[in-house]
């Protein structure tokens, strides 16, 4: 690699050459928090960072030192009205890079990056880096197609109804959008480059991940102390946790079932996040062993915990991962059923759906799986694998290997 970095007089460590790399998000928080540690590294190394969002992102993307290229999007994150027919949802993916493409152009026109770096959910960003002759890569904050994904899962998206006349959309779109890949799986499925931001165990067929194009640096997570510490109570033997991340809160049953199963099990302190959408009034009394709040800085907490009852979304079940803590996945939407079946095959969880998911199943999950001593073993070893991988700083060796040379 022809840019050798360097070590300034201060001690951090700086790129060669000073790049213009532009990151393209969308404002879901679960999309962005896991390109930040990746944008931070960057802006340490001396090049310059743009990071277009919609403003509802504007504080977490100042916290990297990057600088906001604000546009509007038309996601729903802000009440999670997502729809919950599958192709109306890749729907309203695709109107929202649609309406996106021409207010990134209105910057990056004048202002081209030298690279484009963009979540899977901007599509807008590989067409206008296409349209620019300029590299783009990927950062992937779940798991990539494989050799045969086409044939596994995108034959069953074609045969839902109403995917006829997204992909006849999606088509027409790339064919006057100015992007050089006019084909939709190809498009969407298949970047030529790719940082998976993903722990490798997590993800299905890894054996038949094309390795050339992706690369997989586990969760890049980076210094969290800006978010606040949590610390153990005195007295707590053991720590549970409790999230459902932050999309899929309005649970008040669930977490009545949870205080029923958990609340005063001998040695348990318990740590319940229920979200903004949730009133703890409505949970009843609350056992004196069980604090509940509507937002934790969750990594500090699995740095202590014991276990882990989560929704297992990706950005959960890699900090599980991360933390070594067992878990026990009760899957709400989307992706984080593939992930809970993961976790399961892994060894280091437990799956619960929703509807089974009874007090007294609850509590016999948690006591069984934090007494089965290769439960413990495994998620020592994966958590020693998660860490190898590299997060930030391999991220960003590969962002800088796509660099255009000098000159």
């Amino acid at each position: 690699m022809s840019f050798i970095p360097w070590i300034c007089e201060v001690g951090v460590l700086m790129s060669s050459r000073r790049a213009h790399v532009a990151m393209i998000g969308i404002p879901a928080v679960s999309h962005v928090l896991p390109s930040l540690e990746v944008v931070r590294e960057l802006v340490a190394r001396g090049h310059r960072v743009t990071y277009a969002n919609d403003r509802a992102a504007a504080e977490l993307v100042a916290s990297t030192g990057a600088e906001l290229v604000p546009y509007v999007s038309t996601l729903p994150v802000a009440d999670h009205d997502w729809p919950e027919d599958p192709i109306a949802a890749m729907g309203v993916f695709l109107d929202d890079a649609i309406g996106m493409l021409p207010q990134l152009r209105a910057f990056y026109e004048e202002d081209p990056a030298d690279v484009y770096l963009y979540d899977i959910g901007a599509y807008a960003a590989r067409a206008l880096a296409e349209s620019q002759g300029r590299p783009v890569v990927q950062l992937s904050p779940a798991i990539v197609a494989w050799d045969g994904y086409a044939e596994e899962v995108g034959a069953q998206v074609r045969s839902l109804p109403g995917a006829d006349a997204y992909l006849a959309k999606f088509a027409g779109w790339l064919a006057e959008c100015g992007a050089s890949t006019t084909d939709v799986a190809a498009f969407s499925n298949h970047p030529a480059r790719a940082v998976a931001l993903v722990p490798s165990a997590m993800q299905p067929s890894l054996d038949r991940v094309d390795a050339g194009a992706v690369t997989f640096v586990g969760p890049c997570l980076g210094d969290r102390s800006d978010q606040g510490g949590w610390e153990r109570p005195a007295g707590a033997e053991k720590v549970l946790l409790v999230s459902l991340g932050s999309a899929y809160t309005r649970q008040p049953e669930f977490y009545r079932r949870c205080l029923a199963a958990f609340g005063d099990l001998p040695g348990w302190y318990v740590v319940l996040q229920v979200g903004k959408h949730t009133d703890p009034a409505e949970l009843g009394v609350i056992p004196a062993n069980v604090e509940v709040r509507s937002w934790v800085p969750q990594l500090a907490i699995l740095e202590q915990a014991d276990a882990f009852v989560t929704h297992a979304g990706m950005g959960g079940s890699a900090e599980g991962l991360f933390t070594g803590t067992p878990m026990i996945a009760v899957p709400q939407a989307v992706d984080q059923f593939m992930n809970a079946d993961r976790l399961v095959e892994l060894g280091v969880a437990r799956r619960i759906d929703t509807e089974d998911a009874t007090a007294e199943l609850l509590r016999s999950t948690l006591l069984d799986l934090t007494a089965d001593p290769v439960v413990s073993r495994r998620a020592a070893e994966l958590r020693a694998q998660v860490r190898a991988e590299g997060g930030a700083r391999r991220a960003v060796e590969v962002i800088e290997s796509v660099l255009p040379p000098v000159g």
